[in-house]
């Protein structure tokens, strides 16, 4: 009972609610999104910090495409029909033209009554389908013959014009020109309706096209196409969108799938449009000195097919403000993307009563560093922000074209049977139950760790299990191996200054640190956890390390542990006697002189036979490394009685000793 944008129609129904939507004429607001089709495309090159997938999504739902329009001139009217192809170099092979249903093309048509009540009724039947079963390959072709004909402009003949609902009227012009040598669609059309096939195609390398196939630009040659016969597709193209260009029936130009933005919505919730409808001066915008227009308080929120705020008189019926006369308010509100499409904006100036934010203060923190999103809004939030800030941009109120530098997705969570929890399905787990039953931290914890940060969330309630158990016989025991007797509390540690034992426990500790630094900065928390459970192992087994080392190692994995469980890791903390905030703490910084262990474990191999294992430096020449496993039982044992012809060595990853 209120208007969708596309972006907010899946499979012909609501994303929200899953009903079925049907289309109707309504008047409307929208904004001129389209005016910045081409930035928004081309941009989109400028932000290497987003996924592939979200840009590839956007590009694809704009859907910029380069080809011509060609007028074919109706018989007996005075105008023709314009058709948007990109494969102008096929337009020999018309044989008729293809028009929507609910296009104005069709309403244009100038047939008898018999037949304009046979178009009525085809495109009532076609408003009743969805797009998508419209312009599907599989789904059998309709089509009403109109009775009426037009004329190629190019080769001069008369095709007939037909009403066919594979054609959308929001695309293109609403008419396509029906070529059945090289469009499967409408071959099928052809076929059914017994319309001619005419080839006007053929390969340039002689390979044979098969069913269901179509020959590519790159791939064609023109035949039976008067004086533009034996060129490439390519060559053709251009030279007839100049001929047509010269001759005044056609020209090149671009086409986008991107319509403008249906902003108007039949419901309660959103910001009401500010617009005044006078008989006598038209739409008048609210008074700048009016505005913000707040909602009035209601109790039946419910859309009846109009706006409820259409039903509350003290509302709607309003003075005029130019001639003082009787008005009425806009009874729609605005879709609530309209809202969000700038609220970046006012983070940065929250409280500014006057203004939505102060110029200086948005250029100061914005554009967004990392921006977090799902990409089920890529055509949606994620296209309507970026549109929003590149018009802020050029009335000059702020200094960036990009609402976000980086962008990183986030999975959705989903129930046991793969269901996407939602509140309309009813299939949300409430955190707030868990919280009360486990804590918010092991809650927290199962979240990060049941899958990576982007990826899909299958919850159970199992998951909650291990990170448990993690969090209350591991992570609270850590002040229990935390000597607060040693008020050593360094940072970093020299080789020179540790023994052997202490050493590589310190370059361990270091390897992990640097993992879970890396891991966090992707926000990959499932494997910082994972890190965190190895180095807490890595802890309890260090029984023999200096007492400074260890409680360094405990000052570490509970600071890196601090942003996924807050709550435990600020009370361990102050166990551990820290004064101030965990999160007025350094992150701590992985030691790059440690990264590399004193010694590397490399595999020997005879004839290229693994036969043992030595420990050595991972920078040993080659005589240390054939001396090492020459000390080797293992190895020894396969070089007894045999001469060696040469040793293949490659530092830090194998030896193989040859012998005959």
């Amino acid at each position: 009972m209120t208007v969708l944008a596309n972006e907010q129609v899946v499979s012909c129904c609501c994303e929200r609610c899953d009903s079925e939507v049907e289309k109707k004429e309504l008047k409307q607001w929208y904004f001129k999104i389209t005016d910045y089709a081409d930035r928004l495309v081309d941009d989109l090159d400028k932000l290497p910090g987003w996924p592939d997938s979200v840009k590839t999504i956007q590009r694809e739902w704009i859907g910029r495409s380069y080809g011509a329009e060609a007028r074919f001139q109706v018989e007996e009217a005075d105008w023709s029909i314009p058709v948007y192809t990109t494969r102008l170099d096929t337009i020999y092979g018309v044989t008729f033209i293809a028009i929507a249903p609910e296009s104005k093309l069709a309403e244009r048509l100038n047939v008898s009554d018999e037949k304009r009540t046979e178009i009525d009724a085809y495109k009532s039947a076609a408003m009743l389908k969805n797009d998508i079963d419209r312009g599907n390959d599989t789904v059998e072709k309709t089509g009403v013959f109109s009775g009426l004909y037009a004329t190629n402009p190019f080769s001069g003949a008369r095709v007939p014009i037909w009403i066919a609902d594979y054609v959308l009227a929001q695309y293109g012009t609403g008419a396509v020109m029906g070529v059945p040598f090289n469009d499967m669609r409408d071959k099928a059309f052809a076929e059914k309706y017994d319309l001619p096939i005419q080839q006007i195609l053929t390969t340039a390398d002689g390979s044979e096209v098969k069913e269901g196939e179509v020959i590519s630009i790159a791939n064609g040659v023109t035949v039976n196409s008067g004086r533009f016969s034996d060129m490439s597709s390519k060559e053709a193209i251009d030279s007839m969108a100049a001929f047509a260009e010269e001759g005044k029936f056609g020209k090149k130009t671009k086409q986008f799938k991107l319509h403008d933005w249906l902003i108007s919505r039949q419901r309660y919730w959103g910001t009401p449009i500010p617009i005044i409808h006078c008989d006598k001066c038209g739409q008048v915008p609210v008074p700048e000195s009016s505005l913000p227009i707040e909602l009035p308080i209601i109790s039946d929120y419910l859309p009846k097919g109009r706006s409820p705020l259409a039903d509350v008189d003290e509302f709607i019926n309003v003075k005029c403000p130019t001639c003082g006369g009787d008005a009425k308010r806009d009874a729609d509100t605005m879709d609530t993307f309209v809202c969000s499409s700038w609220y970046h904006l006012r983070y940065a100036d929250p409280n500014n009563g006057s203004a939505p934010f102060e110029t200086d203060k948005a250029n100061s923190w914005l554009p967004v560093d990392k921006y977090i999103g799902g990409i089920t809004h890529a055509t949606g939030h994620l296209l309507y922000f970026r549109f929003i800030t590149k018009f802020l941009h050029d009335l000059k109120l702020i200094d960036f074209e990009e609402p976000a530098k980086e962008l990183f997705n986030h999975g959705m969570v989903s129930d046991s049977s793969g269901q996407v929890m939602s509140k309309s399905r009813g299939n949300v787990v409430s955190p707030i139950e868990l919280m009360e039953q486990r804590g918010v931290d092991v809650t927290r914890l199962a979240m990060y760790f049941t899958a990576p940060s982007d990826k899909e969330v299958l919850w159970s309630d199992a998951a909650l299990v291990g990170v448990e158990k993690f969090l209350l016989n591991k992570v609270i025991g850590l002040p229990a191996l935390y000597d607060a007797s040693c008020s050593d509390l360094k940072s970093h540690f020299k080789q020179a200054d540790l023994s052997s034992a202490d050493w590589d426990f310190y370059t361990v500790l270091n390897q992990q640190l640097k993992r879970i630094t890396d891991d966090s900065e992707k926000l990959q928390f499932n494997t910082v956890i994972a890190a965190s459970m190895e180095l807490s192992r890595e802890i309890e087994r260090a029984t023999d390390i200096t007492p400074a080392l260890r409680n360094y190692s405990v000052r570490v994995l509970i600071q890196v542990l601090a942003p996924l469980i807050p709550h435990v890791a600020e009370e361990i903390w102050q166990t551990l006697g820290f004064k101030e905030s965990i999160f007025k703490s350094q992150w701590p910084k992985v030691d790059d002189s440690a990264l590399v262990s004193q010694t590397i474990t490399m595999a020997v191999q005879i004839n290229g036979k693994v036969r043992g294992q030595i420990d050595i430096a991972p920078d040993a020449d080659s005589a240390t490394a054939l001396s090492a496993a020459k000390a080797s039982e293992s190895v020894v044992r396969h070089l007894d009685g045999k001469t060696v012809v040469k040793e293949i060595y490659i530092p830090g990853k194998i030896l193989n000793i040859v012998v005959k």
